[in-house]
């Protein structure tokens, strides 16, 4: 495995909360989780979950790097928002009419994607029209996979509140997890 210096950023104080409500596949949440870690965001499982996470499983499927990332379950969305009372929500579905790279997403907001098979409850939606945004496409695809979609929207809001700005060069203490 390669080792040596790796392009790092500085860790926000207050890290991006990216929110899974009942993830269905192990695969793309485990993707979700490293983006988390590599990233400094927070990963929050809301709901019922369609996989196992406990200590066996995951290491079971390889994911040695799941220590690293900051997990938080949550019955529900309620209780995660009671949780966090000061984080905005920002909702990501294929049918958001605008923009994700146009939300003014800060330190501590919260970006919610709902469950790889339909999305977030269209009631959520309908009733915060101004927090719903999606990722634009190019072509004529439904959706994007759900990890590709979060890694896609963490780094733009990263981007976009300055955490990529001063990069630098760092030793790789942690081998290449």
């Amino acid at each position: 495995m390669p080792t040596g210096e790796k392009l790092r950023a500085h860790p926000l104080a207050t890290p991006l909360r990216v929110v899974l409500v009942e993830p269905e596949i192990p695969p793309n949440t485990g993707s979700v989780a490293r983006t988390c870690a590599a990233t400094g965001s927070a990963l929050h499982l809301v709901g019922e979950l369609g996989f196992r996470i406990d200590d066996h499983s995951v290491r079971r499927a390889g994911l040695d790097y799941w220590p690293l990332v900051d997990l938080h379950r949550h019955d529900d969305l309620g209780q995660f928002g009671a949780a966090h009372p000061e984080a905005r929500w920002h909702l990501l579905a294929s049918s958001g009419k605008r923009s994700i790279f146009d939300a003014d997403i800060r330190p501590g907001d919260a970006l919610v994607f709902g469950k790889e098979s339909v999305g977030l409850d269209l009631e959520l939606l309908e009733a915060h029209p101004d927090r719903v945004y999606g990722i634009p496409t190019l072509g004529p695809v439904r959706s994007l996979n759900l990890s590709n979609a979060v890694a896609i929207v963490v780094y733009q809001a990263l981007s976009r509140i300055g955490a990529l700005a001063e990069p630098f060069l760092a030793d790789d203490a942690l081998g290449d997890r």
